[in-house]
């Protein structure tokens, strides 16, 4: 088996960490017992780019439960917990390449390593694999049957991609299942952003001017959560309806070139590039801090922020102290990587439970109907999306109303008058 993790004697403190997060998860639980009897994946290689967590953990083994061989890798450089990674190799036997803090080089060389292994699905957080395959691996293409995609920034990519009528095998959008977007991305970026910004810079929330670049479902959920702790959120917005729906909520809306005058804390999740830039850099507040919580870092300008600093220095762990020219001091958190996962633990197990049990019934989708797929983006069957809500209200012990067949009759009919 081939692996390259940090360090597997860390494997025990792994395991505990992943039983925890495990208790908080019951509806991956479930689909993992079905797999183990039914064996659904029986054959099948999975590579696997995503976040490797405690969660991500439950995943991949609920993956090998259902017959896949696994290969897993970061989809950061800054996203892996070490002590998960052992556990996976050493208890599982899953190959894993990731280690927390690998270079730009280490991390692509992962990556082509779980291409190496020949996968029938890949699984991405960012399409890193997908476009990797697409440019340099093609070689690896002809046994692909499909694949999965985890976050908003790989959709947006993978679209481009099938919109070009260059993407050669099919894609299902987990992000966009409403039991992903709606619940991961709102509430877990909203919490464990607020996390990674509070463990890397001990500073108190309440009080601040908190501006939160974006407002799709994850700007949303971290404008709501930064309000919550007593800040006041100011958004920024290139989309009109966006930008109203801000406005209606209760929140300020500017430009960034105003924001930057007046923010405290500053965090991108927009998916784009140099939403912050060194024009803006330069007329922040002394002290400011910024992070990001968008797939990649391109989301801060730091190569223009360079060019305006005359010195830089790690301040604290995850924190880069930036002394511009002009004397002010800018502190960027966690290389501009996501700070989520730089500084904290990523999204909380409980609502990583519905995604991926979303990735593994969409892995399931995928062998099942293989030879009906076109080489396009397609949406998380709505039948799978119901069921993840169904089985995780179960879980949470809540019964709700069904339609009687007097009511499913109205719905259908335009026969009924008022």
């Amino acid at each position: 088996m081939k692996y390259d993790v940090k360090d597997l004697s860390l494997a025990k403190e792994g395991k505990l960490r992943v039983e925890w997060a495990t208790q908080e998860m019951p509806v991956l639980g479930l689909i993992k017992e079905r797999f183990k009897k039914q064996k659904p994946l029986k054959g099948i290689t999975v590579a696997a780019c995503l976040h490797v967590t405690t969660e991500t953990a439950q995943l991949a083994i609920t993956l090998k439960e259902g017959g896949a061989t696994v290969a897993l890798c970061a989809s950061n450089p800054l996203s892996t917990q070490d002590d998960v990674a052992a556990y996976l190799v050493k208890d599982h036997k899953i190959s894993v390449f990731a280690i927390k803090g690998e270079n730009n080089k280490t991390y692509y060389n992962h990556i082509n390593s779980a291409i190496d292994m020949s996968p029938h699905i890949t699984m991405d957080d960012g399409a890193d694999v997908v476009s990797i395959l697409h440019k340099s691996r093609k070689d690896k293409i002809a046994g692909i049957i499909g694949g999965t995609e985890e976050t908003t920034t790989g959709v947006i990519r993978l679209r481009a991609m099938a919109e070009d009528g260059v993407l050669e095998y099919p894609i299902v959008a987990v992000n966009d299942a409403n039991t992903k977007h709606f619940f991961d991305n709102r509430y877990g970026t909203g919490q464990s952003t607020l996390d990674g910004i509070i463990r890397a810079t001990n500073r108190l929330i309440s009080g601040t001017t908190f501006v939160v670049c974006g407002y799709g479902w994850c700007g949303k959920g971290l404008a709501s959560r930064a309000r919550g702790l007593g800040a006041n959120v100011v958004v920024t917005e290139i989309d009109e309806l966006a930008a109203l729906e801000a406005v209606m909520d209760g929140f300020r809306v500017m430009p960034i070139a105003e924001a930057a005058k007046i923010g405290d804390f500053f965090c991108t999740v927009t998916g784009n590039i140099s939403v912050i830039r060194k024009e803006h850099f330069k007329n922040m507040k002394n002290g400011a801090i910024i992070c990001n919580s968008g797939h990649f870092n391109v989301e801060l300008d730091l190569d223009g922020l360079k060019t305006i600093s005359k010195k830089k220095r790690q301040i604290r762990e995850f924190v880069d102290e930036y002394t511009l020219k002009n004397g002010k001091k800018i502190n960027v958190l966690g290389d501009g990587r996501l700070i989520n996962l730089a500084a904290a633990e990523g999204h909380p197990s409980s609502v990583m439970d519905m995604s991926f049990a979303n990735q593994a019934l969409c892995a399931e989708y995928v062998v099942k109907n293989a030879k009906k797929l076109e080489n396009r983006v397609y949406n998380v069957p709505e039948a799978v999306d119901h069921g993840v809500a169904r089985m995780k209200l179960k879980a949470k012990g809540v019964n709700i109303d069904k339609l009687t067949p007097e009511q499913k009759k109205y719905l259908s009919s335009w026969e009924f008058g008022t």
